[in-house]
């Protein structure tokens, strides 16, 4: 969420230790689709790129697995978008490559445009599977000024946005390559949100994006994962207090099973991020 460091780096988290076994994945998945919903508000669906609307291609035999190197190839990508806050032409570009991810991996590529303070903003969206609903995201833009940095002289500069940022959204891109939602039986939409990560600045408010999404949802989601921040040199994952207390415990469950030392079973951190309009329409979240 807001770690707004000029000095931000991504660190080889993404080669060694970001979630590298798929079966991690399709077991939080699995929890997922047993969560109790509620019913989200009527809206407007988003509008589909028409030059990405490709039916998923056939599901291959073998598993494929989550490759950190994949994963640290999407967030240098990224990078070469400095800045990238809402509105630049690194934001633009930046969303432009997460489009074409989306649909090289074979997952409907959407886009949904909506407008905040005056600026014209965009949500990615990747579709595939049919089933009940799973969201899974991150947010794709940064931070305009590094206005906590400890270095002053800093304070006024992009915040480059490696780990709070980029690491998410890798994640979301190497999981487009490794998901199969029709193994399955569910939809998965793999969510980039526009608008997070300004709070605070120049009358913005925090996670505008993600608020934007919910309130437009026509068909209630089974459940969320929002991937943020997840590229820390000494990653570790505490329990965040807004999340799903069943979720957690499950997802923590499964981690301790296949020995990642990472997931730490203790309550750390309560945080304002994408997941709180889920909160906030009762469906199970976890961040």
């Amino acid at each position: 969420m807001t770690r707004p460091t000029a000095s931000s780096k991504l660190s080889s988290v993404l080669h060694q230790r970001v979630l590298t076994r798929r079966q991690f994945l399709q077991s939080v998945l699995v929890l997922l689709g047993g969560c109790a919903t509620a019913r989200g508000p009527a809206g407007t669906e988003p509008t589909s790129v028409a030059a990405t609307a490709t039916p998923p291609p056939t599901v291959l035999p073998q598993l494929a697995h989550f490759s950190g190197d994949f994963a640290f190839h999407h967030a240098m990508a990224q990078m070469q978008y400095v800045p990238r806050h809402t509105g630049t032409e690194g934001w633009r570009k930046c969303g432009d490559y997460i489009l074409s991810q989306f649909a090289t991996q074979g997952w409907v590529a959407e886009e949904q445009p909506f407008v905040y303070q005056q600026t014209d903003c965009r949500n990615l969206i990747g579709k595939r599977g049919e089933g009940p609903l799973l969201v899974i995201g991150a947010h794709y833009d940064s931070r305009r000024r590094a206005d906590r940095d400890p270095d002053p002289a800093q304070r006024t500069e992009p915040v480059p946005a490696a780990n709070d940022g980029a690491s998410g959204v890798a994640v979301l891109l190497e999981l487009a390559r490794v998901l199969r939602p029709e193994d399955l039986q569910r939809t998965i939409w793999l969510v980039a949100f526009d608008a997070e990560d300004n709070g605070g600045l120049d009358g913005w408010d925090w996670i505008a994006g993600s608020r934007h999404f919910v309130s437009t949802l026509t068909q209630t989601p089974q459940g969320m994962v929002l991937v943020d921040m997840i590229g820390d040199a000494d990653q570790q994952i505490y329990y965040e207090g807004n999340s799903h207390q069943q979720m957690r415990e499950q997802i923590w469950q499964v981690a301790a099973d296949l020995e990642y030392p990472a997931f730490l079973p203790e309550l750390r951190h309560t945080m304002i991020d994408d997941h709180i309009p889920f909160v906030q329409e009762g469906i199970p979240r976890l961040t």
